[in-house]
């Protein structure tokens, strides 16, 4: 088409293409005259058109005579060539075609000539460049299973024999060269030396023969080239194929190290397979379970004792490094593998004396086999901590314990993995006192005491039963006819016997724990008040004051079993005074109203939490403190006259209860725990007691208490007594004289209870009374107080809370945690830490401990305010 008839979309390639088929035709036969050649245009053209035609086909004509002249250059014979010409062609043609490894082997000659260039000026900077990219070259080269080449070994000979001569003349050569010369020779000494420990074999074979080593590195590529390569195996899904068959793993498969280069299982390589997952470990993208996966292959082929301590060592600590998680814990058939490889590690050690395991060595060639004949004393003395594995263990069992749900099967099946780590920790025990190792023996004490100290001597008998069976068993050992009591004291006294003060204030926490679950209240409370832990516990660490808080409730459970009312009462209202029982206890966390706790925060409280087994039930925790302060409370409210002393609780959280239940209007059947201890004490203040212990037996809570029976007893004889007391205090006033078998009548005790109940009451100045045991009544005496009388009582009471207030000012002040009258008694130097009959605990809790305060009748704090007063005047003059 011609170029005329072109719309705006046709393109000058058409135009072209066509012009040429055109010079085509006409350069096969000869050239015709322009104006002989038809054209569409020509045809088309009309008359009015004749001044445009001519310049036209003049354009047509130069378009076609250069067209003409292009082609003939285009068909110019080779041979009419200039020589310009043949010589931009011989290049072309003169090429030379490398292979992949031929180009490496230049390059490496490079870096050679260049380092020997830099060696003869003494410039170590270049050398350590170019030593750098020669290192890289090599490497490149083995990843592609590549032999080392005898040029890199003889550059590493030169260049370690250069080094040895620079080290000789290093002083004289550093004062010429400049610091960063002189850091590069440096750093060259430390590079060779590592390389050369790599190459030490090929090394060796180059210093003995450089000859056949090269001839062996030529015949290894022939063999290289000339080798027909192994087709690969696919591996097939069959349809028909069972699934054992298609779990079969491939043989053709090896597993391949950092670089691309397959690893070696064999007993030779284990140190340097070893020293490839060290460096590795704590990098990004370092797949955990496929080192595990070489290292139990490893431990497979491992031949002698201190290869497999040294597979052990890295293999227990690959396991623990699965989980770099905080607050997750460590999956339970890694824990057990864990388990299992530190028992076979301490049974290896046992064996073979010759070796020990500790935190602090000499340094040693890591690369290298070492036996007790190579060793000085004949100890091979490695570079491990066997007691971290133990803590790491133990650690781990229980975040696992803290994160599965405790009402779940999955829970319990956890629990009985605990015999096996209580047995992991008695050999290592045993394998401590074998050695003589104080400190760690300390460790690993502490850890199988937190582990039996709270639980019942069935479960203990248990756990010692597992201990029995062992082949290397600790010196301290649970008889089968032993109590538990006696394997605790003898831990708790190798302890004592610690230089660890931190172990020792455990130690002594656990122990009083221990005695206070078996009902030994007074020797627990002795233990308690001698040791002064409620004065240092403040500086002690969370998790001690945890125990801390533990142990003072567990005293005061024990002392509601044993019927010490008064003593439970004192030691439980420390801790509900504070309303944040489980976050004391580590059984919660409690979010206070105005509180808010930061993610760290929440997160370090929950790592705190014990696990679930080990939780003191507070709801028979509390049902315990609120029945202590019902029978402490209501006959003190009954003996009191004005409603200013009536302020005065000694349980503020018990009379907050009861003055709630007092404004309700309606009280329907009681439901829970409180509402059944609440309507108890209004029964017993209106004395109905049988009413009162009706209700008091009758919560359930009780039977989660060990020897329920022997409780619900003892609350219904207390029951009986504080409503005796509660009686009398509230009728005395209309009373002249009283039968006291009316009263054995009335209350169903026997008449000697209630003449000691009685005589105890006029002995403590509760009752203005006379006891007649001739005719069998007690007598009650008025006593009217004189106006001076009453002004001077009224007066005592002031001095008193001014006293008290001014001790709460100066314990603030001075940051003190003991009374000022302790004080007092301590510079008095005889009666420090002693408490009256009278005085219980008072004052706020914190999380680790318990503040000290006087409190009882007016008579008794109206003498000791004044006592206190009078030292304190004297002190100051």
């Amino acid at each position: 088409m011609s170029r005329f008839f072109r719309q705006a979309g046709d393109s000058d390639s058409e135009s072209e293409s066509s012009e040429e088929e055109l010079m085509s035709s006409d350069d096969e036969g000869a050239p015709k005259p322009a104006s002989a050649k038809p054209t569409m245009s020509r045809l088309l053209r009309t008359g009015d058109d004749s001044s445009s035609e001519e310049e036209e086909d003049e354009e047509e004509e130069e378009s076609e005579l250069s067209e003409e002249e292009a082609k003939e250059e285009k068909r110019k014979s080779r041979f009419l060539r200039t020589e310009s010409d043949e010589d931009e062609s011989d290049e072309d043609v003169k090429r030379v075609v490398k292979s992949a490894r031929d180009k490496r082997l230049d390059e490496m000659e490079a870096c050679g000539k260049v380092m020997d260039n830099a060696l003869k000026i003494n410039d170590w900077v270049a050398i350590s460049n170019e030593f750098d990219k020669l290192v890289r070259m090599v490497q490149r080269q083995q990843n592609v299973s590549e032999p080392v080449p005898p040029f890199y070994i003889r550059t590493l000979t030169n260049l370690e024999s250069s080094l040895n001569s620079a080290v000789a003349k290093e002083k004289e050569a550093k004062k010429k060269m400049n610091a960063s010369n002189a850091r590069a020779l440096t750093a060259m000494k430390q590079k060779v030396k590592k390389i050369t420990k790599e190459y030490e074999k090929e090394l060796k074979q180059f210093q003995a023969d450089p000859e056949a080593f090269e001839k062996e590195y030529a015949a290894l590529l022939v063999h290289e080239v000339t080798a027909a390569p192994k087709p690969k195996k696919v591996k097939k899904l069959l349809a028909g194929a069972s699934d054992e068959e298609q779990e079969q793993p491939d043989d053709d498969f090896t597993t391949v190290g950092k670089g691309g280069k397959a690893m070696l299982f064999t007993s030779d390589s284990i140190f340097k397979n070893l020293q490839l997952i060290q460096d590795a470990r704590g990098k990004k993208n370092t797949d955990r379970s496929d080192q595990m996966r070489i290292l139990e292959k490893l431990l497979e082929v491992a031949v002698t004792s201190y290869q497999r301590i040294r597979v052990l060592l890295t293999l227990i600590s690959s396991r623990f490094d699965y989980n770099s998680s905080v607050s997750t814990h460590m999956p339970i058939d890694l824990w057990i593998s864990a388990q299992r490889e530190v028992d076979q590690l301490i049974s290896i050690i046992v064996l073979n004396p010759a070796y020990s395991v500790q935190e602090v060595t000499e340094d040693y060639d890591e690369q290298a086999e070492r036996s007790p004949a190579t060793e000085k004393d004949g100890v091979v003395r490695i570079r491990g901590s066997i007691i971290s594995f133990v803590d790491r263990l133990d650690d781990e069992f229980t975040k696992s314990l803290q994160n599965i749900d405790p009402h779940g099967t999955e829970y319990v099946d956890r629990l009985k993995d605990e015999k096996g780590l209580y047995c992991t920790i008695c050999r290592a025990q045993a394998l401590y006192e074998k050695n003589k190792q104080e400190e760690p023996q300390g460790r690993v004490v502490m850890r199988r005491l937190e582990h039996i100290y709270s639980k019942p001597d069935a479960v203990v008998h248990a756990l010692e039963s597992a201990v029995a069976t062992m082949d290397n068993k600790p010196s301290i050992v649970l008889s089968v006819e032993g109590q538990s009591s006696m394997l605790i004291h003898s831990l708790c006294v190798h302890l004592y016997k610690s230089g660890n003060s931190f172990l020792r204030t455990r130690a002594m926490l656990s122990h009083i724990y221990h005695y206070a679950l078996h009902n030994d209240f007074h020797t627990a409370r002795d233990m308690l008040l001698m040791s002064h832990l409620q004065e240092s516990v403040y500086s002690a660490d969370v998790a001690t004051q945890i125990l801390y808080n533990r142990t003072v409730v567990q005293l005061g459970l024990s002392a509601f079993r044993c019927g010490l009312i008064k003593e439970a009462q004192a030691t439980l209202q420390d801790i509900f005074a504070t309303q944040r029982v489980k976050e004391l206890l580590a059984q919660g966390v409690h979010q206070q109203r105005y509180q808010v706790l930061t993610p760290e925060q929440e997160k370090a409280e929950r790592q705190r939490q014990l696990p679930f087994h080990m939780h003191i039930n507070t709801e028979l925790l509390e049902a315990a403190f609120l029945v202590s302060s019902m029978l402490v409370e209501i006959p003190l409210l009954a003996s009191i006259d004005s409603e200013e002393q009536k302020r005065k609780a000694i349980s503020k959280s018990f009379r907050r209860l009861l003055d709630f239940a007092d404004r309700q209007i309606f009280t329907g059947p009681p439901e829970s725990t409180r509402d059944h201890i609440m309507q108890a004490s209004k029964a017993l203040q209106n004395g109905e007691w049988e009413k009162c212990r009706d209700l008091i037996q009758s919560i359930k809570i009780w039977s989660l208490m060990p020897e329920a029976a022997s409780v619900k007893e003892m609350l219904a004889k207390r029951i009986q007594e504080e409503g005796l007391r509660t009686y009398l205090f509230t009728y005395a006033p209309y009373y002249s004289t009283l039968s006291l078998s009316l009263l054995s009548r009335t209350f169903s005790l026997p008449l000697r209870t209630v003449t000691s109940v009685v005589s105890k009451m006029i002995w403590n100045e509760e009752l203005s009374a006379s006891l007649d045991q001739a005719v069998g009544v007690v007598v009650f005496h008025r006593i009217e107080l004189s106006r001076t009388q009453q002004l001077a009582q009224v007066l005592a009471d002031k001095v008193n809370n001014m006293m008290e207030q001014n001790e709460k000012t100066l314990d603030l002040k001075l940051g003190n945690t003991t009374s000022w009258g302790d004080r007092v008694d301590g510079a008095k130097g005889d009666k420090r830490g002693e408490q009256t009959q009278e005085r219980r605990g008072r004052g706020e809790r914190t999380r680790g401990g318990v503040r000290g305060g006087a409190r009882g009748g007016r008579g008794a704090r109206f003498a000791q305010g004044l006592g206190n007063q009078m030292a304190g005047t004297q002190r100051t003059r």
